[in-house]
């Protein structure tokens, strides 16, 4: 993998799952990061990981939601390493399960407000710190129900629909200038929020796993491949792109 060593990283949602995997993966390949998270226990233990194998990281408690918190991250990065590089905007919840009739107000603005606005201020605060340094990668988690419609999750689609819009925009706005913006795009995937949603409406997922040509679930690491991927220079010519990672489900 090229083009990572001694750079900055910031991985929101980095406390499990996914985001862990993708800080370790992006440490592993050299970068420095700032693993951010509202749940300080499981952002320290990641931290820990990291410096465990010889990596260099720093934990920043973070809510999404807030502005204030969000800018406080970005400038952790700016003050311990000295600059922002690569940022993978992670965190998210699935939220309750219900028909869209049923949808409660709170739910649905509780979804919205960290997989989709979390996004938003992210990006917001991390573009400009990279156009300081001539550029950088951002990768936003959205998914599959970015794509498609998924019964009962009306405000976790929604929202990760609005995270693939936000990534072309950005793209289109900013890759002129050296940020590249892509979205990687899981599938169903071995987490805490899946194993939440398995128990919260088990046969959907089970359906799922059932259409899954590869006929599994995926990995934290192979998300984290991913994304470590679309943020070297390996992919130096991909902006704009929303990379499918779902063991074949939505090509069928």
């Amino acid at each position: 993998m090229r083009g990572l060593a001694d750079t900055v990283a910031i991985v929101s949602g980095a406390s499990s799952g996914i985001g862990r995997s993708t800080a370790v993966r992006l440490a592993e390949e050299g970068a420095r990061v700032v693993a951010a998270d509202v749940d300080s226990e499981g952002g320290a233990e990641t931290v820990e990981t990291i410096e465990s194998d010889g990596g260099d990281a720093t934990f920043v408690e973070v809510d999404v939601t807030s502005q204030e918190d969000v800018a406080t991250m970005v400038e952790t990065a700016v003050d311990t390493y000295g600059g922002l590089d690569i940022a993978f905007n992670n965190a998210g919840i699935e939220g309750q399960h219900a028909t869209a009739s049923e949808q409660p107000d709170e739910n649905w603005e509780r979804v919205i407000d960290i997989n989709l606005e979390g996004v938003f201020f992210a990006m917001r605060e991390e573009i400009p710190a990279m156009l300081e340094d001539g550029g950088g990668a951002i990768v936003n988690t959205a998914s599959v129900a970015g794509l498609f419609g998924f019964p009962n999750l009306s405000p976790y689609v929604a929202s990760k629909h609005g995270v693939i819009g936000l990534t072309k925009t950005a793209a289109v706005e900013f890759s002129a200038d050296g940020i590249r913006v892509n979205a990687v795009c899981p599938g169903v995937i071995e987490t805490p929020m899946v194993a939440r949603a398995g128990e919260e409406d088990p046969e959907t997922i089970e359906a799922t796993i059932a259409a899954t040509p590869i006929n599994r679930l995926g990995q934290p690491e192979e998300i984290a491949s991913a994304v470590t991927w679309l943020c070297s220079a390996d992919a130096s010519f991909v902006t704009g792109e929303s990379l499918v990672v779902d063991g074949g489900f939505s090509v069928q």
